[in-house]
């Protein structure tokens, strides 16, 4: 990497670290929560607003079905929050839903599992990263003209931070998460006691009169609006899985630790969730999908805000240093909350890689030992819904909660089976009686779960759903082709017993175009390697270079037969396979090595201008069997500048503790070529 490229990342990402120093990062529960749960717990900023967006269909007469709706969530938040409390018991490997799926279900639902979580992650940055620019733009009206610049400027900050390490991000994300947490306490609190105190409490909206959408929501089409809107509301629920698949990040005891956090991340979730909802019946505030065409009574020119920033000016319309708090830090939360799919995507990436299914370098922690590879897939794939979707909220949520409610279901039902199959070996009454009890949650959980998801699909489907389904899909078939990739490559590989026989002879050829300083080089490690036979091979392009070739190769005497390959057409490779095949037809047994001098150059503009001819007769030389390709280096003066000017690590070196390496080919000289009898020069036609 350039002197330039490596300042750079060192500024972005900072120095390596070993990896001894791993258990150094691991998160206790005060940093772990915001971490983990940033995602779950800044649903709250979008999840309400979604219900009475979504109720505003059917006009201000379908907000009566608000409160019910807000409840059903609350219950299956609840659920699923103490389901995953067994889960993190009973698998603390950091698995989580895939682990659980594949161990008690099978591959298939296991897969199934990554796909769906593989979709909801990257859907999290890109409606998490939206919002917070939807929130941002009732501050700054720049921001709601340009959401989508902002939106991918803000993942690739956040890229950025999470390259760092996850216990440096843990700490950077702490401040605003614990402030989101205070600034919403605060609010609804404050909310509360102003109403109790007998101040009439209006938001902005307040005055306006709601307007149905046109069509008439009555009987079953009021059942599905009102289906809908839970739906969409229960995407407050996503994020609660992160904290399964982040099992190993957190302190001893770890599993304690993680059920520990999800308990903190259900009760505040559902209290803030269920103070919005209730404050935003209270003050009247409301929510239209089309303002212009359903807000009776709005001024000209009048922008909807979001449901917490109604709420925050009505609230604190006597201090609105509170005002701008809550709007700021919610934007951060939703900024931040992206992160709990920083931590997630990339854990389970690695996983997925390591049982094959995804490519290997997923499994490579980077610099500061973090899957780097995974978190710029991650970033990658959200930019691209970001900017397809041009940074809607309410559209990509449409594509939300299929791929959770999929894995919320797959895993519940596998914990299910899990303590099945523990019942009926365990025989101590106590141990029973707490199994028994812990497969009644799950089992619950696998209900309620399977009952939203089935809403889901009916509610969304031609919403956007099957968008979702359909990267799912894509998903699973991509790393079924990657799974079976590598098993086919491994069966292939499986040494047999009579893959250890040596050849019968090996031939070695050394090509030569010019005689200079890496040809003598590359002639004198042929022979120092004593083949069985040894010959230089040029092709004859050009009849003058040629006969000057061969002048110099008597005159200097070397002791190697040169021999020259016509050429009519001024072709090199394909004369140069042509002869390597006649010699393995005729020998078949033998193995030729092809001895081939390349220069080592120090700008990356050099090397357009050498070694082409060397890359493509190494490509070609490759797919020939029993032909074997070592390249001789010659380390031309502006590749030893450029190795004077800093030391070559090996990769990982760091990582594993080692020193920086002397630079390569620093100490290399060439091999002197012994003066023995010289051979004639042949010519081959």
């Amino acid at each position: 990497m350039p002197k330039l490229g490596v300042a750079v990342k060192r500024i972005l990402v900072g120095r390596p670290q070993r990896s001894d120093r791993l258990s150094h990062n691991l998160l206790p529960k005060r940093v772990a929560l915001p971490v983990f749960a940033s995602d779950a717990m800044s649903s709250v900023a979008y999840a309400p607003e979604e219900i009475f967006l979504t109720l505003s269909a059917g006009g201000i007469g379908a907000y009566v079905y608000s409160p019910w709706v807000g409840l059903a969530i609350v219950v299956v938040m609840l659920t699923v929050v103490t389901s995953y409390r067994q889960n993190v018991h009973a698998y603390p490997s950091g698995g989580g839903d895939y682990e659980v799926a594949t161990v008690n279900l099978g591959p298939r639902a296991g897969l199934t599992v990554a796909s769906a979580l593989l979709v909801d992650y990257t859907l999290t940055v890109a409606v998490s990263i939206s919002s917070a620019a939807a929130n941002i733009g009732a501050l700054i009206p720049w921001v709601a003209d340009h959401k989508v610049e902002f939106a991918v400027g803000a993942i690739v900050v956040l890229t950025a931070v999470n390259l760092r390490g996850i216990r440096e991000s843990g700490v950077a994300f702490a401040i605003p998460t614990y402030a989101f947490i205070a600034g919403i306490a605060a609010m609804i609190i404050w909310g509360f006691t102003r109403i109790l105190l007998g101040d009439h409490i209006l938001a902005e909206s307040a005055g306006f009169q709601l307007a149905p959408d046109g069509e008439d929501h009555t009987g079953i089409l009021l059942v599905l609006l009102v289906l809908r809107s839970f739906t969409q509301g229960a995407a407050a629920l996503t994020g609660v899985e992160a904290i399964s698949n982040g099992v190993p990040a957190f302190r001893k005891p770890k599993s304690r630790n993680a059920a520990a956090t999800l308990l903190m991340l259900g009760g505040i979730s559902v209290v803030m969730f269920s103070g919005l909802v209730t404050l935003a019946l209270i003050t009247g505030a409301k929510m239209a999908e089309d303002p212009a065409g359903q807000l009776v009574g709005a001024p000209a020119g009048y922008v909807q805000q979001t449901l917490v920033a109604q709420l925050a000016d009505a609230v604190f319309s006597n201090f609105r240093p509170g005002f701008f708090f809550v709007i700021v830090f919610t934007a951060l939360i939703l900024v931040l909350a992206a992160n709990t799919a920083y931590n997630g995507f990339p854990v389970l990436g690695s996983i997925l890689s390591q049982d094959r299914y995804l490519p290997r370098q997923l499994h490579t922690r980077g610099d500061r030992l973090a899957f780097s590879n995974g978190i710029l897939v991650l970033a990658g794939v959200a930019v691209v819904l970001v900017v397809g979707f041009q940074a809607d909220v309410t559209r990509l949520i449409a594509l939300y909660t299929v791929g959770v409610f999929t894995s919320f279901t797959l895993s519940q039902s596998g914990m299910l089976r899990h303590w099945h199959r523990l019942l009926a070996v365990e025989t101590e009454p106590g141990a029973r009686r707490r199994m028994r009890r812990s497969q009644i949650i799950n089992g619950f959980g696998a209900i309620m779960t399977g009952v939203v998801l089935v809403i889901v699909l009916i509610t969304k489907f031609t919403r956007g759903a099957w968008i979702a389904i359909a990267g799912m899909v894509v998903f699973y078939v991509l790393m079924q082709a990657i799974r079976k990739h590598y098993d086919r490559v491994s069966a292939e590989l499986v040494a047999g017993e009579g893959d250890g026989v040596l050849p019968s002879r090996n031939h070695a050829i050394v090509l030569v175009s010019t005689l200079h300083k890496p040809t003598l080089r590359a002639v004198a490690y042929a022979r120092a390697t004593r083949p069985d036979q040894l010959e230089a091979v040029t092709v004859n392009v050009d009849e003058a270079d040629t006969k000057k070739l061969m002048l110099e190769w008597e005159k200097r005497k070397i002791p190697v037969t040169l021999k020259v390959i016509e050429s009519p057409y001024r072709e090199i490779t394909k004369p140069v396979l042509d002869y390597v095949k006649r010699i393995r037809s005729s020998n078949p047994r033998d193995v030729v090595t092809v001895f081939i001098p390349e220069y080592v150059v120090g700008h990356w503009w050099e090397q357009i201008l050498h070694n082409q001819s060397a890359l493509r007769l190494k490509g070609r030389l490759l797919f020939q069997p029993g032909v074997m390709v070592t390249s001789v280096p010659w380390q031309l003066e502006s590749s030893e500048r450029a190795a004077a000017r800093r030391p070559e690590l090996a990769p990982g070196s760091v990582r594993r503790g080692y020193e920086a390496t002397k630079p390569v080919g620093a100490a290399s000289a060439p091999v002197p070529a012994e003066p023995v009898k010289s051979e004639p020069v042949k010519r081959s036609p």
